[in-house]
């Protein structure tokens, strides 16, 4: 264990906000009305969160807006959350989703460059023959932009899609702003730079890379970043994603109305899903998944995915069966019979490897977010909340070691060493005892050590 005074790049800090009712459902209040609209989650605001545990948490059904970190109970909601993910290297694009990346290569590059390209620098009769027999995903997507293009002649447009990190920019609010407007037909009074800032910049996750090692044996970024794309030199689309060791993880799609013709949603999918496959990611993320949201359903049009089961925290393939599952039931486990609640094919023991790109977003996830308050609050160690161990699993976990920091102290504290640690008691909620139990269940005990309880004072902004 590092010495209190060493503020080790393993942990990643966290501050319990705890188990709450949200007040509202972003997913389901305008069509089911009469029902209950409040849904339980567990929540959390991270300061600082290293890329591979963050991958960790969304591999145990976490995701993040923002700095808010969240994890729902998929038993007692409106509208169950699922996370999937894609395995790139498997992924074979539908017609549909090709016809939409050779729409816009064709707008981009314009019949004139392709026919007189065609003519100035002919493809080999092997190559023809091979690009009219295979949809190479990653060739294409790449096929329109100006730096692979040859020269002359000149295409219709130019094109350019780039890596940046996830800072605030007036040019990528300005897309922001458009895309809740036109798209989302939000308010101007409820869109703001702090907003966009608050959420979709400038993020908890450290940046930086894995060792090289990956297809090209070239080191994979870590981090949040915005995945920028340009026509002409203007933006007109931002993907935010998290990178992870083994995952491009979408977190948000926004884009220029002027495009929408082009369908940028769906684009937007394929290009991260490329990026996974060409940078060795291996797995795409779509974020989560609801199955009663008709917006959601564009999700599962990219295969094969598989689904997270709540409970015991494995990955099922996400078939027709396992569809028909959702459609018969509110709540659905997989890793149980279907009368007992749920049941269905085998665990895929793909290692667990140590999160919305949609025309649609993930605006719902966000506002639900804002919630985190809760009009009323409850014991997570009471809940049965799947996949979280129970007050008596609890009351045998040593949390002893685990590691503190307040604003009275510039080092480390462990918890041993607090005056009240022995004299409290995890059974009763609101301690500050069984608040640091509620996290280290939510995250999972065998993480212990690998966060620091964060109790320092945060910025209003």
């Amino acid at each position: 264990m590092q010495t209190p005074g060493d503020v080790a790049p393993r942990y990643s800090f966290l501050f319990p906000i705890g188990y709450s009712n949200s007040s509202e459902c972003g997913y389901c209040r305008n069509t089911r009305s009469g029902q209950s609209t409040k849904r339980y989650s567990y929540y959390a605001i991270a300061t600082s969160l290293t890329p591979a545990f963050y991958q960790k948490l969304v591999n145990r059904c976490w995701r993040r807006s923002g700095t808010l970190l969240y994890r729902p109970n998929q038993k007692h909601s409106c509208c169950p959350h699922y996370t999937l993910r894609l395995d790139s290297t498997q992924f074979k694009p539908t017609k549909d989703q090709r016809q939409a990346v050779n729409r816009f290569n064709r707008h981009i590059i314009g019949d004139a460059y392709a026919s007189e390209a065609a003519r100035l620098h002919p493809r080999s009769r092997a190559e023809a023959r091979r690009r009219h027999n295979v949809f190479d995903l990653v060739e294409r997507v790449h096929e329109p932009e100006a730096e692979f293009l040859k020269s002359p002649p000149s295409p219709d447009h130019a094109f350019a899609v780039t890596l940046e990190p996830d800072t605030f920019t007036e040019e990528k609010y300005a897309i922001f702003e458009n895309y809740q407007r036109v798209v989302h037909r939000e308010p101007p009074d409820k869109i703001s730079r702090h907003g966009f800032k608050r959420f979709l910049c400038n993020s908890p996750l450290s940046r930086g890379s894995t060792a090289a090692g990956g297809p090209d044996g070239k080191a994979r970024p870590l981090g949040s970043f915005h995945q920028c794309y340009r026509i002409d030199g203007k933006l007109v689309a931002v993907g935010v994603l998290d990178l992870l060791p083994d995952c491009v993880s979408a977190v948000y799609f926004l884009y220029h109305e002027s495009i929408h013709w082009l369908n940028p949603g769906k684009l937007g999918a394929l290009r991260e899903i490329a990026l996974a496959r060409e940078a060795g990611y291996r797995w795409w993320y779509p974020g989560y998944y609801v199955h009663n949201c008709a917006k959601m359903r564009y999700k599962i049009e990219y295969k094969p995915q598989y689904v997270l089961d709540p409970e015991d925290l494995r990955w099922y393939l996400l078939d027709k069966e396992a569809l028909a599952r959702f459609d018969r039931g509110h709540y659905v486990c997989f890793s149980r019979k279907e009368e007992e609640g749920g049941g269905h094919g085998q665990g895929v023991d793909i290692p667990a490897t140590t999160g919305e790109s949609s025309e649609n977003g993930n605006t719902a996830e966000e506002e639900d977010a804002q919630e985190a308050a809760g009009e009323e609050d409850a014991f997570l160690l009471a809940s049965n909340m799947p996949g979280i161990p129970t007050l008596a699993d609890m009351a045998r976990v040593d949390m002893d070691r685990l590691v503190l920091r307040a604003d009275f102290s510039d080092n480390l504290i462990v918890a041993s060493h607090l005056v009240i640690w022995d004299t409290e008691d995890i059974a009763q909620p609101g301690t500050l005892k069984s608040r640091i139990a509620e996290l280290v269940a939510a995250v999972g005990p065998d993480l212990l050590g690998e966060i620091c309880i964060d109790f320092r004072k945060r910025s209003s902004s």
